[in-house]
């Protein structure tokens, strides 16, 4: 993938990510905390997001496992569509799929918002992506993106994630019809 702004692909440059660190709005609560803590603790999150989306588009699944920290409540609402997934099947032969799916991948991440609450911190990203997947030739794979993290007390981890890929917009008729399940003529 070109570089984008004079950033390398799959990293996360340091204005990204002081500009996420002040996009942080904390509640008064927070603030007892100290805004340098709860803001180390974002920059780290989107961090630890960008590496882990850039292993696994490598098809890199160790990697992104060793990174993902997934909570066994975990939800994810798919690229692909239909109903949220719950839990994760971190087994030998799902992260073998995985790895097959996903190949070759290069990525960047952008930073739209975040959000930190407690024990809570939501990112709300753009993947900026090109990969090969499920067999299909290297193409653009961007992606909206929402992560929900929740601290254990020991940890951040990954309690939710959405993905789409209206990364472009779409027409009122496009949107109707994937509404309708990709079905044109109702």
């Amino acid at each position: 993938m070109p570089e984008q702004n004079g950033e390398a692909p799959s990293t996360l440059s340091r204005r990204a990510a002081i500009t996420a660190v002040a996009a942080v709005p904390l509640s008064a609560a927070e603030l007892s905390l100290g805004l340098a803590a709860a803001g180390d603790e974002v920059t780290q999150l989107i961090k630890r997001a960008a590496e882990k989306n850039a292993a696994f588009m490598r098809g890199d699944m160790d990697r992104w496992f060793s990174l993902a920290r997934i909570a066994p409540d975990f939800t994810l609402m798919q690229p692909f569509g239909g109903e949220a997934s719950h839990g994760f099947d971190a087994s030998p032969s799902r992260l073998a799929e995985l790895a097959r799916f996903f190949r070759n991948g290069e990525t960047s991440l952008e930073v739209a918002q975040t959000y930190a609450s407690g024990r809570f911190i939501v990112l709300v990203m753009v993947e900026r992506q090109q990969a090969e997947v499920g067999g299909l030739p290297n193409q653009d794979w961007s992606l909206r993106v929402t992560e929900v993290y929740r601290n254990d007390g020991s940890e951040w981890q990954l309690v939710h994630r959405h993905a789409d890929p209206l990364v472009r917009r779409i027409a009122l008729q496009q949107a109707a019809t994937l509404a309708r399940g990709g079905r044109e003529n109702e």
